[in-house]
């Protein structure tokens, strides 16, 4: 179904999410038409956050907004839809488009499996009335849902649609890009030089990707790196509770701006608990590059300032690798909390592969190398 069809049979004007692969033609549709305007098109932080705002816009309105997200910003979500838009409590009604990662039957990466397994099912649990739109959707069967929906909207309750893969189309692609030189891939080699045999967790989506990779041309063991394939924004926070638990080593986080602001507290516990061995490196291309590319608030924020806001004793910003190699060698020399923020453009490789070993492999073998420096120590 062409994504223009979706958009004008559904009829609202005010839309706000998390960019999704599986939408990226309504992403796309959305920062064409409109690019980023507080009146019709923001994106959020987080899936809780973007139906907060939506809450907000519906009081001041009157009228139904539409949350779009990856069915793995569910768990983000249930908590507001409860206590918040039911119609129990305010009867706020929304419309959600969740794109339908790990559906069963379709070939998906393992974090997606089990979440695509209890999409419909976690829906039906919260009284969302659900239609699922495929490739063979028609406009006529969607307009028909639509009109049934709305009777459910007036009652102050919420329908989702969930999307399945493919089953969005858009005529054009938009464009997304920024000023910053250095590739991602390239300042992650960067980082496992500075680490050398240094356990690192790297965030999920392609940083973690090419971890991955640097590691295998290297011909480097994986056992150093715990990949955070799934749980967006908490890579910081596991780091936290391995460096607590592991004084004697220092412990890298290979961070995205996306995944930062989608748990920002994350950095406020660090600052507070302020563990002298964890370096924490943010690389910001100021996008939710790995979905697709489209814009995140971070190109306009401080991470710096935050972070020094948050407790950091040490927190810079590099924007050249000569001041990157700087910044690595001085956080690796010194024995206080440090924050690395790194200017990123946007853009991978076309032929990224993704991890070889699974996600129970990984854990495993990084488990056994976190055992090994402790014997090594005594």
């Amino acid at each position: 179904m062409r994504v223009e069809s979706l958009v004008n049979i559904i009829g609202a004007d005010f839309y706000t999410g998390v960019p999704d692969s599986q939408l990226k033609a309504l992403c796309d549709y959305l920062m064409d038409t409109y690019g980023i305007d507080p009146k019709h098109h923001i994106i959020a932080a987080n899936e809780g956050n973007c139906t907060a705002l939506a809450a907000g816009y519906h009081l001041a309105t009157g009228k139904v907004p539409v949350v779009y997200m990856q069915n793995s910003g569910e768990g983000n979500i249930i908590n507001p839809v409860a206590s918040l838009l039911n119609d129990k409590v305010y009867a706020v009604p929304m419309i959600f488009i969740i794109g339908w990662r790990g559906e069963p039957g379709i070939h998906d990466e393992p974090q997606h499996i089990y979440q695509g397994e209890v999409t419909v099912k976690l829906l039906e649990d919260m009284d969302i009335k659900t239609f699922i739109i495929s490739k063979d959707t028609t406009e006529d069967e969607l307009t028909a849902v639509v009109s049934d929906f709305r009777r459910v909207l007036e009652t102050g309750r919420q329908v989702a649609f969930v999307v399945r893969k493919g089953a969005l189309t858009n005529t054009c692609e938009f464009e997304y890009r920024n000023d910053n030189k250095m590739m991602r891939e390239e300042i992650i080699k960067h980082i496992v030089k500075a680490a050398g045999e240094d356990p690192i967790i790297s965030t999920t989506g392609k940083a973690s990707r090419e971890l991955f990779e640097i590691r295998t041309v290297n011909g480097q063991s994986h056992k150093y790196d715990f990949l955070t394939v799934g749980s967006m924004g908490h890579a910081s926070s596991i780091a936290l509770g391995i460096a607590i638990n592991k004084p004697d080593h220092r412990i890298w986080c290979i961070d995205g701006d996306g995944a930062v602001l989608m748990h920002m507290g994350s950095m406020a516990l660090l600052g507070a608990n302020a563990p002298k061995n964890i370096v924490h490196v943010v690389i910001n291309n100021g996008a939710h590059e790995t979905v697709g590319g489209m814009p995140t608030a971070a190109a306009k924020i401080d991470i710096m300032a935050i972070a020094k806001a948050c407790g950091y004793p040490n927190a810079v910003c590099a924007d050249s690798f000569a001041d990157l190699d700087k910044a690595l060698d001085a956080a690796k020399n010194s024995n206080e909390l440090s924050l690395i923020e790194v200017k990123c453009s946007i853009g991978a490789r076309e032929d990224l592969g993704r991890p070889t070993t699974t996600a129970l492999e990984n854990k495993q073998s990084f488990m056994a190398y976190l055992a090994e420096l402790d014997s090594n120590c005594k």
